[in-house]
């Protein structure tokens, strides 16, 4: 079956420009490109454009008519894991972060990347690339350990955060390098406006980058004589929902309908797009259902500004295409952008919270030794700037620095529609998510717009990189040898192939929460006791109809795999094996998900 392609309607307000496709070339005919990842944060799968949303990317929407939109792309559904995975080439086990950036006392959750993985940059730099990182880290512990901060990973420069959230507006734990800063102090970087925002900051700094990447390595042609590979990780759209003025007000009104409009729209959309094959069902609603919120307009606005900081990240993105565009770079640059993990349907600032006692803002920090500790950075909750208290709860409008607040379970339900699940689980809800692939140089202009239907994985994009840059993945990092890559290449797919050719298949754990992959068949399971599920995912994405009676043969296999993979990932032993029923988050929104009464578990 020939991919379907994005509609000339579905575009029809993008603008961003985009230098002319290279009909014939193959990656093979092209020098070593520039390679750029964006990877967006607590995003579902049909909230941009081109996937079937209303909300306005048009900078994404023009990389994907002029790319490749992948249909079944999976990330690790929670942010820690996902980075490990994406910057390794591993399990997010096997590189110590199969939790969070915490030390649970096992080899797969030591909550820092561990010595037997290297990071792409650390694999591409070798090879001639100039390495760099923006935006959100993440992969380093909680309690501060500079050993693991971009440039000792094998990054040239860095802006960005080394936690994982908070404020849009004066960011905790933000560093230049390999010192803490402040928006306030940060000698590299003042906003343009005059008023800082993170999401502008991230994608500022990546042109930033750019500019001196060219201005640097000069060539005759102008052009520049050396790649480049740049890690882009927004923050957006992660709680807070904080926003600014002007974006806010272009979904004015979007959302008064509540929940299931833009749902049962979405789904519509996905379907005539191509995104979603005809005949994929809607899951049932897993919402309170608009007639029972109380403050409706406070519901609204919540999904109002969570729209608004997406539109802002695509305002970022246009500019960093452009900058690539004016420097005559765009041509032999790979553009991937995907999420981190499904809709997230975390109750944060959903209810009235005590506020914060933290240090004042503005507070200058030193840089650090080679073998100095972190000093105590501020948390992310924070008052604002002026001192005034972080307000959370109903009726408390989001987007100031003042707020703090998530847009919570039932947007997130929006979010990753038509799916099940969320943020965590492991179901299709919240391991989906799209992978867009823009590089004129090395994709034939007959693929433009067209889908690419095989499985793939996060851990495929180190794989990915390191064949593409010609880079050799190394044995030992010091004295450490490395595990091997566990992701397979994805070049094939951006030449036309139909199938990907993989050894194993691929397998998921977070917090119990478990799953494996293997050609149509998904076996997955909430907690870790509940039930297995089998899915034909061919015929159900939706995952409503459970096979696991039918085909017992089939989930025993699975289900075996998955255990040998389990203990040789270093997924297991579980650091929560005395935890009952095994899902601590899977507790805390059980009454809500007994509303999804269409799916067979």
């Amino acid at each position: 079956m020939k991919p379907a392609t994005l509609t000339a309607a579905a575009l029809a307000a993008a603008t961003l420009p985009l230098a002319a496709t290279a009909a014939d070339k193959t990656p093979a005919s092209v020098k070593q490109p520039n390679i750029i990842i964006i990877l967006s944060d607590d995003m579902g799968y049909t909230d941009i454009g081109c996937y079937g949303g209303e909300i306005r990317t048009p900078a994404i929407d023009k990389l994907a008519q002029r790319g490749l939109r992948f249909t079944q792309f999976y990330n690790n559904a929670r942010c820690c894991p996902t980075r490990a995975s994406l910057l390794t080439g591993l399990y997010a086990h096997q590189a110590g972060m199969g939790g969070m950036n915490r030390n649970q006392k096992h080899p797969g959750y030591t909550g820092s990347l561990r010595d037997n993985c290297v990071t792409i940059a650390e694999m591409l730099r070798p090879g001639g690339y100039s390495t760099y990182a923006v935006g959100k880290w993440h992969v380093s512990l909680e309690s501060g350990e500079p050993a693991n901060w971009p440039l000792r990973r094998g990054f040239d420069k860095f802006y960005g955060t080394i936690l994982g959230y908070g404020s849009f507006y004066d960011p905790a734990t933000l560093c230049r390098d390999n010192t803490l800063i402040t928006p306030l102090n940060d000698p590299g970087y003042k906003p343009p406006s005059g008023k800082y925002y993170y999401t502008d900051a991230i994608a500022d700094n990546a042109v930033l980058y750019i500019k001196q990447h060219q201005r640097d390595n000069a060539a005759a042609d102008g052009s520049a004589s050396k790649p480049f590979f740049m890690y882009v990780a927004f923050t957006a759209a992660h709680w807070p929902m904080h926003a600014l003025p002007e974006d806010i007000a272009k979904y004015k009104g979007v959302y008064d309908n509540g929940y299931d409009p833009v749902r049962v729209a979405r789904h519509k959309r996905a379907i005539e797009l191509g995104v979603l094959p005809p005949g994929t069902k809607l899951t049932p609603s897993d919402n309170a259902g608009w007639d029972n919120v109380k403050d409706k307009a406070w519901e609204a606005r919540c999904m109002e500004v969570y729209a608004a900081m997406i539109d802002r990240m695509d305002q970022g993105i246009a500019r960093i295409v452009a900058q690539l565009d004016a420097s005559g770079q765009l041509d032999n640059t790979i553009i991937m952008f995907m999420h981190d993990n499904g809709g997230c349907a975390e109750p944060q600032g959903r209810q009235p919270e005590p506020a914060a006692n933290v240090p004042a803002p503005g507070e200058t920090f030193r840089p650090l030794g080679p073998d100095e500790p972190q000093p105590k950075a501020r948390p992310p909750h924070m008052q604002a700037r002026d001192g005034r208290p972080i307000r959370t709860g109903v009726g408390t409008m989001p987007g100031p620095e003042d707020t703090y607040i998530g847009y919570g379970h039932d947007w997130a339900n929006v979010s990753n529609t038509p799916f099940r699940e969320y943020k965590h689980w492991v179901h299709e809800g919240g391991i989906s998510t799209p992978l867009i692939v823009h590089w004129p140089a090395g994709i034939p202009a007959a693929l433009n717009g067209t889908f690419v239907r095989p499985p793939a994985h996060i851990i495929d994009l180190a794989a990915t990189c390191v064949d593409l840059a010609g880079a050799k993945y190394p044995a030992k990092r010091g004295d450490t040898a490395l595990t091997p890559l566990a992701g397979v290449s994805l070049r094939p797919l951006f030449t036309g192939a139909q199938t990907l050719q993989r050894p194993a298949p691929i397998f998921w754990e977070h917090e119990g929460n478990r799953a494996v992959r293997d050609g149509d068949w998904k076996l997955v399971a909430k907690g870790s006791d509940g039930p297995w599920e089998l899915y034909n995912i061919a015929a159900d994405r939706a995952e409503l109809n459970n096979l696991a009676a039918q085909h017992k043969d089939i989930a025993n296999r699975l289900a075996a795999a998955w255990e040998n993979w389990a203990i040789e990932a270093k997924a297991k032993p579980w650091p929560w094996d005395k935890i009952k029923p095994g899902n601590a988050n899977a507790k805390k929104t059980k009454t809500k998900n007994k509303r999804n009464k269409g799916a067979k578990s």
